[in-house]
């Protein structure tokens, strides 16, 4: 039974992702033995069928899902048979829903609840009666109703014992899975969500202006607006309503009546003008505006959030892994500047692998203006320890901190001094934490920022994994998506990112070490304990003698563990100790040594990766093998690249509309890209100003970390907005025949088709719908 339940899932991921179903069982049979997605995709290549680290982490994420399906739809099988009502039918229905949604619309109406209205009903021997008039809309309602009378079964009069049966209606139309199934689809397609400013929360709520009064279909919602709105509600600001009324029908409630005629075909119910006709109409209507339409509209916002928070999280994924892998600066002996007023700059002077050498604290700025002086300091501790290289934090008086490391360079020039501005995020949070505490004991938290700044210039990745992925500012509406989902795509993607470039086993932080593929924090520690007690390790398989590290953790771990200097040459590359026989093959038929082979690239490139393969290892890995060593180590980051900020724009009230300057994106949405152009607020580059073409997606355009270029379109000074466009020139000075223009969004929108018409909806209009 387990065999083939696996099998199922396995086949469904398969289709999902468009490979062939033994990829994935090949996967998840490694996935379940506990190796990473890394060491899979990088060294299981032949296993798996050459699946890549995206596939991996969906066919992982959807293995979850289906898994737990399977748990879910045993535990709601096992309740319905306890009950004694598991038809062979419902079990049918049951094992062939492919969704928690549909799985749970099959349970509700078993599901142990408390008493409703519609149990007392049914307590006062009720559902006779609802079941009757359904059955026969010939009867009278109220005569019918009759023979349920009495004070025994607490049905005093006719009103009573009507209300009774349709509650018991109303919650038996509700619980209908297949109908709830069909509206739920008509209601995404066609509701319209509704935003309004509450009455006297205008004021308070004026960063949700733009939501003041609007309304949209809600499939249509993009994801930072829906987060946005969703925000305004909960903060008191907006209110929110689902529509079904469609803006361009000429007439209003044709979609809400085309709902209530699914509910009455599906029971048979229509106007014919018999005696209960009516009665089941308005139990029809009322079922639809007490119970079906508050689960839709409540369905309806679930599936809009959860397709929001699945989108900024997957946004927040690819700002972090752009961020982390931008370009280091390398090992280079960097002075790193806090910048602030009163409180001075803080200063922190590391050397080429980040140890701390000296510190200090210097007061350019107001209110002590000892430009000349910290000029002066900066210059001597530049000179005592061949610093080359000044980070600048970009917040509070980064620009004129940065105008004082560009009138040191240009006063010392014998320094040779380069200058770059950093990103504070989550500097802070580093600065006060326990870990910083422990790495700098002897330093004030202030003046640890000043370090961590330095650091990130060397080596973003390095530095960044110390700190929670969350605090790190890449991503938009981050506190409003679901936590743990956010958490687990972060790690993922800081898993990915540091095991794509590999550590450096003898100089990398505990933190570092515990983001390898197969290693925990506890072993992290443990290899950086054993390497302070014994020296730098020399060779890869040092590591087995690190306590708790067994063989598992070595295989998956070794291929990612770089040593530079060691022993074999091959420690310093990205093969696997395991694939050392491949590379003694090599060496046996050339007849050159390894030192001779790496590096060599025109004559690696002349062999047959077929040449050297075995029962153990075929062509594609043998050819990462043969490209690993004609650039052994080769690390997967771009070159470092500063911006150049312009020296009179210094602050938001220095641009002007038509400047043209050099920034840094520091985020990007999926309405636009975020720049930092020097003036301590971020100008927003709109998705339709990032090119001369429809661009759907902003993270094909630029990523975290880019420099661009940008032009000021427009400055809002109250609200401290500026609009830039990647566009530099403007239409008239296209060549005549290459321009693209922005296509309308509704030129890109598909005519929504008009709302099915029956003979059965239509015999609603005859009852007064009430809001």
């Amino acid at each position: 039974m387990l065999s083939h339940l696996m099998n199922t899932i396995v086949e469904r991921i398969a289709r999902e992702l468009s490979v062939e179903a033994r990829q994935v069982e090949a996967a998840r049979q490694l996935l379940d033995d506990g190796a990473t997605v890394p060491f899979i995709s990088r060294y299981r290549k032949e296993a798996t069928g050459g699946l890549d680290d995206t596939q991996l982490r969906a066919a992982e994420e959807r293995l979850g899902y289906l898994r737990e399906l399977e748990e879910r739809r045993g535990v709601i099988l096992r309740s319905i048979e306890e009950q004694g009502k598991l038809t062979p039918e419902l079990e049918a229905a049951i094992g062939e829903a492919d969704t928690k949604v549909r799985l749970e619309d099959l349970y509700l109406p078993y599901r142990p609840r408390r008493r409703t209205k519609a149990q007392i009903a049914r307590e006062a021997g009720l559902e006779p009666l609802a079941h009757t008039l359904l059955q026969d809309p010939r009867l009278v309602p109220e005569e019918a109703a009759r023979a349920y009378i009495g004070d025994d079964k607490n049905v005093p009069d006719v009103a009573a014992a009507l209300d009774g049966a349709r509650q018991i209606l109303m919650e038996e139309f509700s619980e209908e899975a297949e109908l709830i199934g069909v509206l739920r689809d008509f209601f995404w397609q066609h509701a319209r969500l509704r935003s309004r400013v509450v009455a006297d929360r205008r004021e308070a709520g004026v960063k949700f202006s733009d939501y003041f009064r609007t309304e949209e279909p809600v499939r249509r919602v993009p994801s930072h607006r829906a987060l946005a709105i969703l925000r305004g509600r909960n903060e008191g600001i907006l209110k929110l309503h689902f529509v079904l009324d469609d803006a361009e029908s000429a007439t209003p409630d044709a979609n809400e009546r085309a709902c209530l005629g699914r509910i009455a075909a599906r029971f048979g119910i229509e106007d014919r003008g018999r005696p209960a006709d009516c009665w089941l109409l308005e139990t029809v209507r009322w079922a639809w505006r007490v119970k079906i339409l508050t689960r839709l509209e409540t369905d309806a916002e679930a599936r809009m959030r959860e397709s929001a928070e699945v989108e900024a999280i997957a946004v927040f994924g690819k700002n972090l892994h752009d961020l982390l892998l931008a370009a280091p600066a390398g090992q280079r002996a960097t002075i790193g500047l806090d910048p602030g007023y009163r409180t001075g700059v803080k200063v922190a002077v590391v050397d080429k692998t980040g140890k701390l050498l000296e510190t200090a604290t210097i007061y350019p700025h107001e209110p002590r203006r000892e430009w000349d002086q910290s000029i002066a300091a900066l210059a001597a501790l530049c000179s005592k320890h061949s610093v080359d290289l000044v980070a600048i934090g970009n917040g509070t008086a980064s620009r004129e901190t940065d105008k004082l490391a560009l009138d040191l360079a240009k006063q010392h020039p014998e320094l040779k001094l380069s200058r770059a501005v950093v990103s504070e995020a989550g500097a802070s949070v580093y600065s006060a934490s326990e870990l910083a505490a422990k790495e700098l004991p002897e330093l004030d938290v202030s003046l640890r920022g000043a370090v961590s700044i330095a650091r990130r210039l060397q080596d973003p990745l390095a530095e960044l994994v110390k700190i929670d992925p969350k605090s790190i500012g890449v991503g938009q509406y981050q506190h409003d998506v679901n936590q743990s989902q956010l958490a687990r795509k972060l790690d993922s993607v800081v898993e990915d990112c540091v095991n794509a470039v590999g550590v450096d086993v003898n100089t990398a932080s505990t933190q570092l070490l515990a983001r390898v593929s197969g290693l925990t924090s506890t072993l992290a520690t443990n290899i950086v304990a054993y390497r302070d007690e014994h020296g730098a390790f020399r060779d890869r398989t040092g590591l087995k003698r690190v306590p708790r590290l067994g063989a598992k953790t070595f295989e998956q771990a070794a291929g990612f563990l770089r040593i530079m200097n060691g022993d074999n040459p091959l420690d310093r590359s990205a093969v696997h100790p395991e694939a050392y026989p491949v590379v003694e093959r090599i060496i046996a038929r050339t007849g050159r040594s390894i030192r001779a082979l790496m590096g060599d690239g025109h004559f690696l490139r002349r062999l047959v990766p077929g040449d050297f393969t075995d029962e153990n290892f075929g062509e594609p890995t043998v050819k990462d093998i043969l490209a690993e060593l004609e650039k052994p180590g080769r690390d997967p980051r771009p070159e470092f690249r500063t911006a150049a900020f312009r020296e009179a724009v210094n602050d938001i009230q220095d641009l002007k509309p038509e400047m043209v300057l050099e920034g840094v994106v520091t985020n990007v949405t999926n309405f636009g890209a975020f720049v930092d152009v020097g003036v301590h607020q971020d100008g927003l580059v709109h998705v339709s100003a990032m090119a001369d073409r429809f661009v759907e997606d902003p993270q094909r355009v630029v990523k975290a970390g880019d420099v661009v270029k940008v032009k000021v379109l427009a400055v809002d000074l109250e609200r401290r907005r500026i609009a830039l466009s990647m566009r530099l020139t403007d239409s008239a000075q296209r060549p005549e025949g290459k321009e693209t223009p922005q296509r309308p969004a509704e030129s890109r929108r598909k005519k929504e088709p008009a709302p099915p018409q029956t003979a059965m909806a239509a015999a609603f209009a005859k009852i007064k719908l009430k809001s």
